[in-house]
């Protein structure tokens, strides 16, 4: 072969660092938090602080997996929080460019217990959204463009998106785990995943400018479930002080230990593993198995345990014995759940604290032709976060009553979370006065052209046919 030109050499030593450059992403506006753990570099971005990928436990591998949420591992320096870090072992599709039914795509990870944190800068004494994603308990992530949390922070509200086990790595028993770890809860630990990010905002959150007093938690779908759980969990009580639930008032019993043993024992034997299992066997197993499974993928749901989980929600309700806090609650007029909301803010609202109901019946008119039976499982989270921009579901296809539903809805989530404590109704939307809901009484109905009031009881629990649609 011939040699290179040298001029060919000289041009290509100016264009080829030119090119790189171009490649480039911008320069960080770097800053700083300290945490318990250690420093953390997250990042200034259209006036609020971010940061992304923060641990909040140890990886749930190994050893750890199926067991309580470890404590995080110190660090030494400046840790970067300015990536979000792979979404939890879920299917995805083989084409990283399409979205599962989560909104997620390409890599994940059974190490994925982290959060992000969205801030305004220099905040003091700052009301915190803690926000559990959606995603029937086997799929999503809290790293979503629905879920950015930039306009709550522009309206003095820090917002927490969270990761948290997903699947069979979530839900599971089985008796070779059982005799392991003598008095550690057993299952649920995607609920522990809940109640370790509450502890770990309890004792960071002021780092940020928050007030670990002000916690809203929060969630949609399957993240609607995990909320409605915290409601009964003795080991969540005080930790947050007023609980939104969107479209995921999961009102049931959980699941008999013995049951869900029965059903981990004949998922496993469909991949070649016998009852005779070993717990390291079980370890051994990869979560891209788990999560590759149709039998196992989903997990066992939630299951009794004496010390962490000793009632269902639905009989701490009925018995009056949830925890005592605001909750505001509802669904879209295109799905099913209506009646299970209104029967949550029936219960929830029946003594001390006020429960505050609606129905989101705004369909876009670039969706009018797909949601002819009304706004869809997930529709309304581009609304509640006002991330049109940001949301897959939205963009340059949204219009101008969108964008100001959008500002409207938003800001009602906002007033909800800074509500003061003691209040029984609160105002948003340029004076809507949201009351709380009585049985019979009114439900928030979000329309186009803003919010009214309306009788709840005359309102159905969805269409006919219920859409199925992704949670994103």
């Amino acid at each position: 072969m011939g040699r290179f030109p040298a001029a060919l050499a000289v041009l290509a030593t100016v264009l080829v660092p030119q090119a790189l450059h171009a490649q480039m992403p911008d320069p960080i506006d770097g800053v700083t938090a300290q945490v318990d753990a250690g420093t953390l570099m997250g990042s200034r971005e259209n006036g609020v602080l971010v940061f992304r990928g923060v641990p909040y436990a140890a990886p749930p591998t190994g050893d750890n997996r199926w067991r309580p949420p470890q404590p995080v591992e110190p660090w030494t320096g400046v840790r970067a929080a300015t990536a979000h870090e792979p979404p939890c072992a879920q299917p995805v599709d083989t084409d990283t460019m399409v979205a599962n039914f989560g909104g997620v795509n390409g890599a994940q990870s059974e190490d994925c217990l982290y959060l992000t944190i969205t801030a305004p800068e220099n905040a003091e004494g700052a009301p915190v959204l803690v926000w559990f994603h959606g995603g029937a308990f086997f799929l999503g992530a809290g790293s979503l463009g629905s879920y950015d949390g930039t306009a709550n922070a522009q309206q003095g509200v820090i917002t927490v998106s969270v990761n948290y086990r997903l699947g069979a790595l979530a839900n599971f028993v089985h008796p070779a785990l059982e005799a392991e770890h003598p008095g550690e809860p057993q299952g649920n630990y995607a609920l522990q995943d809940a109640v370790a990010v509450l502890q770990w905002v309890r004792a960071n959150i002021g780092a940020f400018g928050g007030d670990p007093e002000r916690v809203t938690v929060a969630g949609q779908s399957a993240g609607g479930g995990i909320v409605v759980n915290l409601l009964s969990l003795p080991s969540a009580e005080g930790l947050f002080d007023k609980a939104i639930v969107q479209s995921g008032s999961l009102l049931l019993p959980d699941r008999p230990k013995a049951d869900a043993q029965g059903m981990a024992i004949e998922a496993l034997d469909t991949i070649g593993i016998g009852p005779e299992v070993t717990a390291d066997e079980l370890r051994s197993i990869s979560a891209q198995t788990f999560a590759a499974s149709e039998p196992l993928r989903a997990g066992f749901f939630f299951t009794p345990d004496p010390a962490f989980k000793p009632t269902s929600t639905i009989a701490a309700l009925r018995a009056g014995a949830e925890a005592d806090v605001p909750v505001l609650v509802g669904s879209n007029e295109g799905e099913k759940g209506f009646a299970a909301a209104r029967t949550l803010a029936a219960l929830a609202g029946d003594r001390g604290a006020p429960a505050f109901l609606y129905r989101f019946d705004h369909t876009p008119a670039f969706r009018a032709g797909e949601w002819q039976a009304g706004p869809i499982h997930s529709a309304e989270l581009m609304f509640t976060f006002d991330s049109i921009d940001r949301s897959s579901w939205g963009g340059d296809r949204a219009d101008a009553a969108d964008r100001a539903l959008a500002d409207t809805v938003n800001g009602c989530w906002v007033a909800f979370v800074k509500m003061a404590p003691g209040a029984r109704a609160f105002e948003c939307g340029d004076g809507f006065a949201w009351a709380a809901y009585r049985p019979g009484g009114d439900a928030a109905l979000i329309e186009t052209t803003g919010l009214r009031m309306a009788p709840a009881d005359a309102l159905p629990d969805g269409p006919e046919e219920d859409a199925a649609t992704q949670d994103e």
